[in-house]
């Protein structure tokens, strides 16, 4: 007989995604963090259009034919939509580290309500821009 117990034995836990879940608030805090750098990508996208409209009439009329495009205004509601997303995530975060709501079923119903109201804030802001 064995000395070594099951418990002791070293276990491999695989990470591929057809093996492993992650938790629902783990999938919300890594989107919070792609949206960071998404938003930082979009932002400078932004800035190039509003120095075009701010350098003269003609660069305005230019801008505003960009956005008149499906594209851009596509482009427009994704930053947008991501900004949303961010801000309400980073509050949700701050509150966690003030331990708000930092139990594990709580944190859950957080990250549900967070990725809720971002979707129907960013089906409001689409019907907004279109």
């Amino acid at each position: 007989m064995s000395t070594m117990n099951n418990k002791e034995r070293p276990v491999f836990i695989s990470v591929s995604p057809f093996t492993f879940a992650f938790p629902f608030t783990a999938l919300a805090s890594i989107a919070h963090r792609i949206t960071g750098v998404l938003l930082f990508l979009g932002m400078g996208y932004l800035l190039w259009l509003l120095s075009l409209a701010l350098e003269s009439q003609a660069g305005f009329a230019e801008a505003e034919a960009i956005m008149a495009a499906p594209f851009a205004k596509f482009v427009l509601w994704a930053v947008l939509s991501m900004l949303i997303f961010h801000i309400l995530a980073g509050v949700k975060h701050l509150l966690l580290d003030f331990h708000v709501g930092d139990t594990f079923e709580a944190a859950s119903v957080s990250a549900y309500v967070v990725v809720g109201l971002s979707i129907v804030l960013a089906i409001a802001t689409g019907a907004w821009i279109w």
